[in-house]
C-alpha cells in the first residue's frame, strides 16, 4: 500500500489517481496517521433487465383478434366523442 500526505494529494491528485487506476491501495496522511484510503473501483457487471414480450402479451390478452382498418386517431376519435 502506498502512502500520500494531504499536501501531496492537493497538489498532485493526478499522480494518486493514477496509483489508484492502476489498482494499488493507497492511505492518506495527516501529521503522519491515516486518515483516509483510496481504494480502486470494484467493477461490477451491469444488470440488465429482461425486455418484455410485448408481442407475446397482445396475443394473451386480445388472441387473434384483427382490429379494424381504422387508423388509430379515427379509433380514438371515436372512443372520445366530439368535444
Amino acid at each position: 500500500m502506498k502512502t500520500a500526505s494531504i499536501r501531496e494529494v492537493r497538489h498532485d491528485f493526478s499522480r494518486i489517481l493514477e496509483w489508484v487506476a492502476s489498482g494499488e491501495e493507497v492511505a492518506i496522511t495527516k501529521r503522519r496517521e491515516t486518515v483516509a484510503r483510496l481504494l480502486p473501483a470494484t467493477r461490477h457487471p451491469r444488470a440488465r433487465g429482461k425486455m418484455p414480450d410485448v408481442s407475446a402479451r397482445l396475443k394473451k390478452v386480445f388472441g387473434r383478434k384483427m382490429i379494424s382498418d381504422k387508423t388509430m386517431r379515427e379509433i380514438l376519435d371515436d372512443n372520445r366523442g366530439n368535444y
